[in-house]
Formats: C-alpha cells, sequence, structure tokens
C-alpha cells in the first residue's frame, strides 16, 4: 500500500503545476492533502480536482483561502470523522479529516502555524495539547492509525538544515520538540518516513518557496501506530518537481488490506 501526503498551500495552484497529473502517476492507494487555501463547495464536483478510480473527500475552513484538508482513497472508507471535536473549536477549521477501514484510520492532518509571543502561539500550544489528549484516548481502540500531514513541528536537529537559528522560533522551540519527543515515546506512536529512510538531509518544506532553495525543514510526517512500524517498506521524499513550498512524502507499507 502507498500513502502519499502532501501540504499543497493552495490547492488551485498546486492544480495548475501539474499535481493531479502526477498524482495519477503515482499508483498510490491514498493521498492526503493539506492547507488546501480553498472550501468544499469550491472542490466537489470540479473535473480539475477528480482522479479516476478514487474517492474524494474535502474538508474546508468558513474562511476563503484558509487551511483545508483532503483524502482521496481507491477504497470507500466505512466512516468519515470531520476534526477531533476540541473545545476550541480550532481543529474544525478544515484542519482534520480522516477516513477508517475495517482496521486502519487514516488522517490528514494540518497543524496550526504558530509566531513565539503572539496569540497565534497559544492557539498552537491548545492544538496540540487537546491532540495529545485525543492520541492518549484513542490508543485504547482495537485499530491502527497513519496521520499524514503537516505538523509545522521539526523535532530533531537532523530535521533542519541549520537548527541552531531557530532554537526561539515557532516550529522548533524545547516545548514543540517535546511534544514530539512523546508522541514518539510514552505515546507510542513512530515516525513512518524515519523508519524507512536514514538520510540525515532530507526536508520537506523551504520557507522561501522553493524546494532545495533557503533553510530546508522536515515538518511533513506521516506518524503511525507502533505496530505499523515493521510494515514500512520505502520512504523517499519527491524533490523532481515542485507543486508547492512542500514535497510529497512517499511511503510504501506491506499492508494488502485496510
Amino acid at each position: 500500500m502507498r500513502i502519499i501526503s502532501l501540504c499543497v498551500d493552495g490547492i488551485h495552484h498546486a492544480a495548475e503545476r501539474g499535481l493531479f497529473d502526477w498524482l495519477a502517476s503515482q499508483d498510490a492507494d491514498i493521498l492526503c492533502l493539506q492547507n488546501l487555501k480553498a472550501q468544499e463547495h469550491q472542490l466537489e464536483w470540479q473535473p480539475q480536482f477528480e482522479l479516476e478510480g478514487y474517492f474524494a473527500y474535502f474538508f474546508g475552513d468558513a474562511t476563503p483561502d484558509s487551511n483545508g484538508v483532503a483524502i482521496y482513497t481507491r477504497e470507500m472508507p466505512k466512516a468519515l470523522m470531520y476534526g477531533f471535536g476540541f473545545a476550541s473549536g480550532e481543529d474544525m477549521k478544515g484542519r482534520y479529516l480522516q477516513a477508517d477501514f475495517a482496521n486502519i484510520s487514516i488522517g490528514s492532518l494540518l497543524a496550526p502555524t504558530g509566531i513565539t509571543g503572539t496569540p497565534s502561539q497559544e492557539i498552537k500550544r491548545q492544538f496540540f495539547n487537546d491532540l495529545q489528549a485525543h492520541l492518549e484516548k484513542i490508543s485504547h481502540k482495537r485499530r491502527s492509525y497513519i496521520i499524514c500531514g503537516n505538523w509545522n513541528i521539526a523535532h530533531t536537529d537532523s530535521d533542519l538544515e541549520n537548527p541552531d537559528d531557530y532554537r526561539e522560533e515557532s516550529g522548533f522551540l524545547t516545548s514543540e520538540r517535546s511534544w514530539m519527543n512523546a508522541l514518539f515515546g510514552d505515546l507510542d506512536y513512530c515516525d513512518a518516513f524515519r523508519r524507512g529512510n536514514s538520510d540525515t538531509d532530507e526536508f520537506s518544506w523551504w520557507p522561501s518557496g522553493t524546494i532545495g532553495q533557503g533553510d530546508g525543514r522536515r515538518v511533513d510526517y506521516q506518524v503511525i501506530s507502533q505496530e505499523l512500524a515493521p510494515l514500512v517498506e520505502y520512504a523517499v521524499m519527491y524533490k523532481a518537481k515542485d507543486f508547492s513550498a512542500h514535497t510529497p512524502v512517499i511511503v510504501d507499507y506491506d499492508i494488502e488490506e485496510l
């Protein structure tokens, strides 16, 4: 099973750059897109956003040109979950969509951005606190999870080209990296890309807007339940063509049925 995740930074712009032609050539089972910057009614039943052989599901923000996530899947899910149900409501701003299958749930996640010392950083902090509680709760369920998306946090020094320049900035704060330590520690999830690729110079986002130019950061992950870790066969960041400032994260799993 192949899963591709990409933060598109505007689905219209990414489509103009040839994203859907490329996706159609990848023979993936699941596609997770984030930061659509479009509302659901702008995407549904629009030929330029359809892929033959896939069911497409969108979750957009009520605010135009903001957030939004999507899942394309070859197999029809048994259920869909829109948002986590956080009291803050931040997750309902087109930030999370989940497709449930018989044994596995696949999520497309867009975490909030933040700026150190501003209210946006507090929103981001609360979102991750709520997410931690949610992940603890679902750990008791008899199903596996693959949560794909832009988490807006670089986990370790190897996930930034110049880590010393960003230790006081949102996205690489000590508290944020500690949260990721807990995710891959006490919460018992696994970084699928690192499981399938040990290269230390792999980045998924360039704030400059152009892949390979400026300081690269790895903020896009496929986070998986620990029991799926041995099933990761291959992982790569696709850099041959720019669809956005993020690279597609491609992971192949030894999973035949969802």
